[in-house]
């Protein structure tokens, strides 16, 4: 009873706010209820805070009311709280504004996560776009047979050898980085990353992160921020580990990606500001694309033109024992497989919306992402896991990727706003 009654207290404190003539409660005091109520979302759902270092006693009460509250009470939790926030007067530009502009945008995808945690099946495209901000666009899949001919040409062997996907993977296995090289090679591309990112982004003296290799999982690598401007960052083996993964995983966990935005956020957002709510990172939410987009177009940032390439060939093949010597013919590979990512929302849609099966859905990542069947089915793993959440990667990428380089920007000014990108409560919409 007790329970319910701090719960129902939680509920009235914040919908008398949106009787006529009340006064909202301080903003600060709805940024408390605002991590309430997504923690105790994250009661109900599994991995729904990908990050939170506020107050101790907020994360306890969520846990301890998790038995009593339901997913209606949530979601009139966070209508009431919606509601409050937009009777808020803020002049706009002022941080009061740009406070209630991210918290409600928060709160709108947290509606479209509890009504699908309630059971409703909301189509892949409405799904991403409500707990995203953005909407992906969806291709006909065969409209990519002309990409396929172009890599057929420069995959080694004779067609006659066996399908394109597995004659393109076993050219690609040639670059896999052997298990008892593989922490080596790992801690030395993220040591790189780092060396190559401070210069541009000065981090607090006291950042760090701890970084091991596990097993299955559904994802290729995690950030787990701690606060503190600390990181624990895992990256999946289940497969065999390319080459050039080393340093994609490096720059897009660590630096400059997972572990220099949440950095930023707490410095700037956080400790200078006194804004708590950033004490929180939903999953499901319009940071996604942000945190996302900017981990994977980092790398580009961190190592441009083709001094990712030299720097593998330098001094990563060495130190994994691999033969680099045709890796000009690898990276050309790599970048001619970029022209078939829009297959990607096009599979998930289809197989999340379940007008294709499973086993069409592998079949479709074989022929049209060009994979081997042990990846095509990990893909899968993902998108059961974490649904619409695949666009943040590629679309993500482009969305930040377009903005840093808007008018053909030169290298420092890019850095300059890719910093601003992550040290701000940037949304999707602000890019595009």
């Amino acid at each position: 009873m007790k329970r319910l009654f701090v719960a129902a207290s939680a509920l009235a404190l914040t919908s008398c706010a949106t009787m006529p003539g009340i006064k909202p409660p301080a903003l600060d005091v709805l940024a408390r209820d605002y991590l309430a109520i997504q923690l105790a979302i994250g009661e109900k759902d599994p991995g729904y805070v990908d990050a939170y270092y506020g107050p101790e006693e907020l994360a306890t009460r969520a846990a301890e009311q998790d038995d009593d509250t339901t997913l209606p009470m949530l979601q009139a939790r966070v209508t009431a709280l919606d509601a409050t926030l937009g009777l808020i007067e803020a002049q706009p530009g002022t941080l009061e504004a740009e406070r209630v502009r991210y918290l409600r945008a928060m709160l709108s995808s947290a509606k479209v996560r509890l009504r699908m945690l309630r059971g409703e099946e909301i189509p892949f495209q409405d799904e991403a776009e409500g707990l995203f901000g953005v909407r992906p666009e969806l291709i006909d899949i065969t409209t990519l047979d002309p990409v396929l001919d172009r890599i057929e040409e420069l995959v080694p062997g004779d067609p006659s050898d066996g399908p394109l996907n597995e004659r393109l993977n076993a050219y690609q296995d040639r670059f896999i980085i052997p298990n008892d090289r593989l922490r080596a090679v790992i801690d030395a591309a993220v040591d790189e990353c780092r060396k190559r990112t401070l210069p541009h982004i000065p981090l607090p003296a006291s950042e760090s992160f701890e970084l091991s290799l596990v097993t299955d999982k559904p994802w290729g690598g995690f950030n787990y921020y701690q606060g503190d401007y600390h990181s624990v960052i895992e990256i999946n083996t289940d497969l065999p580990t390319r080459l050039d993964r080393a340093v994609d995983v490096g720059c897009h966990e660590a630096y400059p990606g997972h572990h220099v935005y949440s950095t930023l956020i707490e410095r700037d957002r956080v400790n200078e500001l006194g804004q708590i709510e950033f004490t929180l990172l939903p999953l499901y939410s319009p940071r996604a694309i942000i945190s996302e987009g900017s981990a994977e177009y980092g790398v580009k940032l961190a190592f441009p033109g083709n001094s990712q390439l030299e720097y593998e060939r330098d001094v990563l093949a060495p130190l994994a024992g691999i033969d680099a010597t045709d890796i000009e013919q690898y990276y050309e590979l790599r970048e001619a497989l970029e022209g078939l990512s829009g297959a990607y929302y096009t599979i998930a849609a289809a197989y999340l919306d379940e007008t294709m099966t499973r086993e069409q859905a592998i079949d479709a990542s074989m022929r049209y992402r060009l994979m081997s069947r042990e990846r095509a089915e990990q893909s899968l793993r993902f998108m059961d896991t974490y649904r619409s959440y695949v666009i943040n990667y590629g679309l993500g990428s482009e969305i930040v990727g377009a903005a840093v380089e808007a008018g053909d920007a030169d290298m420092a000014t890019r850095w300059q706003r890719f910093i601003g990108i992550l040290s701000n409560p940037t949304l999707p919409k602000d890019l595009m």
